[in-house]
């Protein structure tokens, strides 16, 4: 817990594991509770943390790691599985600090050879996205699993023009650096490229009381991809098998309770204190030197 003794705990950061009763600070676009004060991690960072531990039975002995674009918050969370080899790469299109210099469309990765790869926010970038897909599909294991964000909108087919303008890219895609807002078409998109996915949400996963609790996006979409055909386990397909969503909603209910309780304590320790300090005051004003002899005998009363 931070701060004083006074602050109660109203979030908890999965990314760096911490109660943090000090308010989570705007995200890069301004949107509210979305930095943690402590670490720095954003909404998808706790969730990746989140994620990852639901996943653990189907992380254990991990041979290679690969991560797309890292972020420093998540490179502490896959450090955190242990595996034997952990890499990452980048295009080398801003100063992040990676591995290797590699795109995504031809990975320097032997077929079969990664258990593990994280690629947020960057097939949006990809001129070639197939090229991409197939390329994560050709490197993933056969235990393989692959981690994947991109910015969606539902009840539409995704919207993509490589060739336009950065001010148009701006206008359509929401950045200068993107060439595509991907819509219901992108799950069709990862089978036709040797991949099954299930789309995998916050409230799905954890419910909505810990949705709050953990400041994520409710919003939010990972899509849990495994090589070739098939579904994925379905303790995520449904939010609810995970089991989490009504232990989550149990603890927090119980946590709110003991926060009032909590609350209301401290509200009664403040009216004693200043109970104490208007006698002292008085007491040095009217009787000085008996001031320290009674307050000695309150102090065995009450625990000042």
């Amino acid at each position: 817990m931070t701060g004083s003794r006074h602050d109660v705990p109203n979030g908890y950061c999965a990314a760096c594991g911490t109660m943090v009763s000090r308010s989570f600070r705007p995200g890069p676009d301004g949107r509210p509770d979305a930095k943690c004060p402590r670490c720095g991690s954003l909404e998808r960072h706790r969730f990746l943390s989140l994620l990852l531990g639901v996943l653990s039975p189907e992380l254990r002995d991990l041979d290679t790691v690969v991560e797309i674009a890292p972020s420093r918050q998540s490179k502490v969370l896959l450090h955190r599985l242990e595996a034997r080899r952990r890499i990452s790469l980048d295009a080398g299109y801003d100063a992040r600090d990676v591995d290797a210099l590699a795109s995504l469309t031809h990975l320097p990765l032997r077929d079969g050879s990664v258990d593990l790869l994280v690629c947020y926010h960057v097939l949006e970038h990809v001129p070639d996205d197939c090229a991409a897909m197939r390329e994560i599909s050709r490197v993933l294991s056969p235990r393989g699993i692959a981690l994947l964000e991109v910015p969606i909108k539902t009840g539409v087919a995704t919207d993509e023009d490589p060739s336009a303008t950065p001010e148009e890219r701006t206008r359509r895609f929401g950045q200068h650096d993107h060439v595509r807002w991907y819509g219901d078409d992108f799950d069709s998109r990862l089978a036709d490229a040797g991949l099954a996915s299930v789309r995998v949400t916050p409230p799905a996963l954890v419910g909505e009381s810990a949705v709050r609790w953990f400041r994520l996006m409710p919003h939010e979409v990972v899509w849990v991809v495994h090589p070739g055909q098939g579904t994925a386990s379905p303790m995520l397909a449904g939010g609810a098998g995970s089991g989490l969503t009504a232990a989550f909603d149990a603890v927090l209910a119980d946590l709110a309770k003991a926060q009032g309780r909590l609350a209301r304590e401290r509200e009664r320790a403040d009216r004693l204190v200043a109970q104490r300090d208007d006698l002292r005051a008085r007491l040095a004003v009217e009787h000085p030197r008996r001031e320290a002899g009674v307050l000695t005998r309150l102090r065995r009363v009450v625990a000042l």
